[in-house]
């Protein structure tokens, strides 16, 4: 599971990494939020209306969710826990709050939290991303500081402060788990 502050770039982390590791799968998020320019339907999200998004809640049918700045996110249960019965890694992005729900249902996540190497460069990313007016800037760099707090409530930490460089880390996190499991 790659986790961190909004802007931090696990989004990217992700999708290198989906492309070096092939026997991966991602595990797509529902969200109340509009789609994106260039976002598809059951690729990078599942778009939900709040009704939609509360019917799936009501009968615990995420792992986690989460009001994120007045949208809410979830990992739909289903799909991750075929993939696991079937013997399949699957990758999870998810913000502070999702990792900690991950973490109290399951003492099998890995959890891994992306940091930036400062906040400066976090906050330059953000404006750089151009999807966010100024005040959701300020609001994510507000909660940025408070989600740096729970970086030891995690496995690992990885500074992206070179993309190629966390991608790697991420890989190598994935391959140390997957030899442990494998066992002597």
């Amino acid at each position: 599971m790659v986790s961190g502050p909004s802007g931090v770039g696990k989004g990217a982390i992700v999708q290198r990494l989906l492309r070096l590791i092939g026997d991966v799968q991602l595990s797509i998020s529902a969200t109340t939020r509009p789609a994106r320019p260039g976002e598809v339907e059951g690729v990078h999200y599942y778009f939900m209306d709040p009704e939609e998004f509360q019917a799936v809640v009501d009968r615990g049918g995420f792992l986690e969710w989460a009001d994120v700045f007045g949208r809410r996110y979830g990992t739909p249960r289903s799909p991750v826990e075929q993939a696991l019965a079937a013997g399949r890694d699957v990758l999870l992005e998810v913000n502070v709050d999702g990792a900690r729900q991950v973490r109290a249902g399951t003492d099998e996540a890995h959890l891994v939290f992306v940091r930036p190497p400062t906040l400066a460069e976090l906050e330059r990313r953000l404006r750089l991303r151009g999807t966010e007016c100024e005040d959701q800037v300020r609001r994510r760099l507000t909660a940025a500081t408070e989600e740096l707090r729970t970086e030891p409530e995690f496995d690992e930490t990885i500074v992206n402060d070179d993309l190629d460089t966390a991608v790697r880390a991420v890989a190598d996190a994935i391959a140390r788990l997957r030899a442990r499991d494998r066992g002597p």
